[in-house]
């Protein structure tokens, strides 16, 4: 039995996640995997695919976890080394659950765990981590069953295959590619996803190191995309990719060597897909540039507009049928991965739109680009709620309309400005928003609001 208010600070709202050590040790994720066992057990499943990052913790943890599966009498597929996106191609393409060890951008000292159900299904707190939790609270009673089997199989081959079939760059022109894989995964699926691509790659710390002796593989930090954009200017680079710890993110730089908006990104994309797929539904956050509603709109396609957070999206992917989504925080998702994210995906995609164009990357982009954003803010704020309704009642006069999907949205009046304030899940932090036409009325709205929150 364990105790549940030190699960409460490691089984969060979408992942298990934790300083190695102190938070999380062989014998936890034993349990953790015994807990995920039992629940996938009562629905009949039999399997769960088992991946792991570089991190020198991760092969130990992702070992004890198995043990724990296995106790419950299910079947363990080792993958080994891969990227998170890796292990949702092997829960969509084995049909079985998940569970990947990482910490994505976390530092060196984290750790943690994805979990899927089959299809890579996710696993949040209100689809399993709080029966999960409520398990090791209890205690895990050993199961009546034979133990279940360990299986190892390699799929970076397999995985690259599927990949490079979705996207077609064959014809692409070709391109000079600079990739910063943070010492992450990307070093691990870049070569193997590239390798019959026409593209000539600048690799940047390729090198499978848990330590990150280059930098943080957080690419949403700017300081992290710093030696990218000095790379690929040095080496007259078409483009620059940041991927971040497990690789199932991708930052974008232009040749110019600065840093395209994942909002641009993600307005690409759709545009590709609904010419694809005409009149289809493209899912986006609600922190995501309001060029992507308006450009799905403008192309015949219906936006649906979603809370932030990788559950929330792929809940609305299958619930809406929709073929693409995207986040402000360059997460991606794709009905034909299984509605899960992939930053190498759409990676392939801005390089078949750029191989197609005899445009620049910057050139390509400025379309997608219609309004300034502020990126995000926090503050660490110990009554998020009061300082929401602070920035209401202030503001009051400015106000078109209010709506609270995630946080609060605010439409300021006779402007196409907006901001929105949320919550941290995890911390006590409140992260704000701002887009509007010009620079300076962002930075004029950023002072505003920060000079309430933070009073």
């Amino acid at each position: 039995m364990r105790n549940r208010e030190a699960l409460d600070a490691v089984i969060k709202a979408y992942d298990v996640r934790g300083v190695v050590g102190q938070d999380i040790d062989e014998a936890f994720v034993r349990d953790v995997g015994a807990a995920f066992a039992s629940l996938l057990r009562g629905e009949g499943e039999t399997t769960v695919a088992i991946g792991h990052d570089m991190r020198p913790s991760s092969p130990a943890l992702a070992d004890a976890f198995a043990e724990g599966v296995t106790s419950q009498g299910l079947d363990v597929i080792q993958l080994g080394l891969c990227a998170t996106d890796q292990l949702y191609f092997a829960a969509g393409t084995f049909n079985c659950a998940g569970a990947m060890f990482t910490a994505s951008h976390n530092p060196a000292q984290y750790n943690g765990i994805k979990l899927c159900r089959k299809g890579a299904t996710p696993v949040g707190e209100a689809t399993g981590l709080a029966e999960i939790k409520d398990k090791m609270v209890e205690g895990i009673a050993p199961a009546d069953v034979q133990p279940g089997s360990i299986s190892h199989r390699d799929i970076l081959g397999d995985y690259a295959t599927f990949l490079n079939e979705l996207v077609d760059l064959k014809s692409s022109r070709p391109l000079v590619v600079a990739v910063d894989a943070a010492n992450g995964m990307g070093g691990h699926t870049v070569p193997a996803v590239f390798d019959a691509l026409p593209f000539d790659v600048r690799p940047l710390y390729f090198e499978l190191d848990g330590t990150f002796p280059n930098h943080e593989a957080n690419p949403l930090d700017p300081k992290n995309l710093v030696d990218l954009q000095k790379f690929v200017v040095e080496q007259g680079a078409d483009i620059g990719l940041a991927f971040d710890g497990d690789a199932d993110r991708c930052f974008v730089v232009d040749e110019k060597g600065d840093p395209v908006s994942p909002s641009a990104i993600c307005a690409l994309v759709a545009e590709r897909y609904l010419d694809k797929f005409p009149g289809s539904t493209i899912i986006h956050n609600l922190i995501t540039s309001k060029t992507v509603p308006e450009l799905v709109t403008e192309h015949g396609g219906t936006p649906v507009r979603t809370r932030v957070g990788h559950s929330f999206i792929k809940s609305q992917m299958a619930e809406h049928s929709a073929v693409f989504g995207g986040e402000h925080s360059a997460h991606y998702y794709f009905q034909e991965f299984w509605n899960a994210d992939s930053g190498m995906l759409a990676a392939l995609h801005v390089l078949a739109a750029l191989g197609q164009t005899d445009q620049s990357l910057s050139e390509l982009m400025a379309q997608y680009s219609r309004y300034f954003a502020s990126g995000e803010i926090n503050s660490t704020v110990s009554d998020q709620a009061a300082s929401q309704q602070a920035i209401l009642d202030e503001m009051a006069d400015e106000i078109e309309s209010v709506d609270r999907l995630d946080g609060v949205t605010v439409q300021l009046a006779g402007t196409d400005a907006w901001f929105n304030v949320r919550a941290s899940n995890t911390e006590p932090l409140l992260r704000l928003n701002v887009e509007a036409k010009t620079q300076n009325e962002v930075d004029d709205i950023v002072n505003k609001v920060l000079g309430i929150i933070r009073a």
